[in-house]
């Protein structure tokens, strides 16, 4: 007698469903590749040629379409403005949604994004396809420069009444060197002016070697990296303040921390804020609502560039911190960023965007 085996129903369907999916899947890798097999894809940059975002930008470039299917060529585009609020609302609002142009900016775009309070700034952080960020600031620290011949010696000369003021030089509103200090002028209280402005890094380098400007914030990493001889014993500035760590980084144990200046709890909840923004210290994204098998190849070929020897190799040659999170860690971060306390909210918002009123 012959016997007939028949699979239960359940498991038949289960197994069509797995090869349709496969087929699928294979089908939607075929789809990427030829999409960007022979493409220029563009990597915009919200700041002009020589500083520490375009380091980035330039880095990735070179090796991130090793791991995009398809591997396309990557060309970085410079459009600075506004401390990169435009190339923030380009990418969000009029760059090509099909997974051809991504873009990094500065840190504190996602902060001026949640907070509202700016009209210029057209788009939603929690919107952006977000890659991830090459750099979170864990093995770096936020410093703030002065020039040793300018008046504030200490960051406590600038704390006393009647003291001297510390003028700083920045690019625009959003940018974290700009944003940290009116945020700290008016909490700690600092005597401090920031003239706003400067159209990248490179210009405000040179502002500070003609003594138009006391000083400047900006990552240890991108000092390593853009000015290592000011960093050695005869450099013409030294470090009077840290940002974005709980304690002092090794390497500047006299600066003090922004923490360890502030005199309430009040004030600490504002810190802490600011420095969970910090944490996106170098981010990529993409615009919203590209296709989605797009958005997975690009998050993916950023995460794999990140942990990629040779492009570790590369970092290291240019002195510049890679602590890698990925995209949903970054819109992790965000989504903490808006739920954050409202008075919280608030108080950051008022100090952001009303600092002009007080002639800041």
């Amino acid at each position: 007698m012959r016997r007939t085996f028949r699979l239960p129903v359940a498991a038949l369907a289960s197994a069509l469903a797995c090869v349709l999916l496969s087929g699928f899947a294979v089908r939607a890798q075929h789809s990427v590749e030829d999409f960007y097999r022979g493409r220029n894809v563009n990597l915009v940059v919200g700041y002009g040629p020589g500083g520490g975002y375009d380091v980035y930008a330039r880095l990735v470039a070179r090796h991130i379409g090793r791991f995009i299917p398809g591997q396309p060529n990557v060309v970085v585009q410079n459009m600075p403005g506004a401390g990169s609020l435009v190339a923030t609302n380009f990418l969000f609002n009029t760059a090509p949604k099909d997974g051809s142009t991504f873009g990094t900016f500065a840190r504190d775009m996602a902060l001026m994004g949640v907070l509202g309070g700016n009209a210029n700034a057209r788009y939603d952080p929690q919107k952006f396809t977000w890659l991830g960020t090459v750099a979170s600031g864990a093995d770096d620290a936020y410093l703030m420069i002065a020039r040793k011949d300018a008046a504030v010696k200490k960051i406590e000369d600038a704390m006393r009444p009647g003291g001297p003021t510390l003028l700083l030089g920045g690019t625009g509103e959003g940018a974290g060197g700009n944003d940290w200090a009116n945020m700290l002028r008016d909490t700690i209280p600092l005597r401090l002016k920031v003239i706003a402005g400067y159209p990248d890094s490179a210009a405000m380098f040179l502002a500070i070697e003609r003594k138009e400007i006391d000083g400047r914030s900006l990552d240890y990493s991108s000092l390593k990296s853009s000015r290592p001889d000011w960093l050695k014993p005869d450099s013409p500035v030294r470090v009077v303040l840290q940002f974005g760590r709980r304690t002092r980084h090794p390497d500047f144990p006299e600066a003090p921390t922004a923490l360890e200046l502030a005199p309430d709890d009040r004030v600490r909840a504002l810190i802490d804020m600011a420095e969970l923004s910090n944490t996106l210290s170098r981010p990529f994204a993409a615009p919203p609502g590209i296709p989605e098998e797009r958005a997975l190849a690009l998050q993916t070929a950023f995460s794999a560039m990140c942990q990629d020897a040779a492009f570790r190799a590369d970092a290291e040659r240019l002195r510049v911190d890679v602590s890698h999170l990925d995209g949903k860690i970054v819109r992790d971060v965000i989504d903490k960023l808006a739920n954050a306390p409202r008075d919280v909210r608030d108080r950051m918002r008022q100090i952001r965007y009303e600092h002009d009123k007080k002639g800041g």
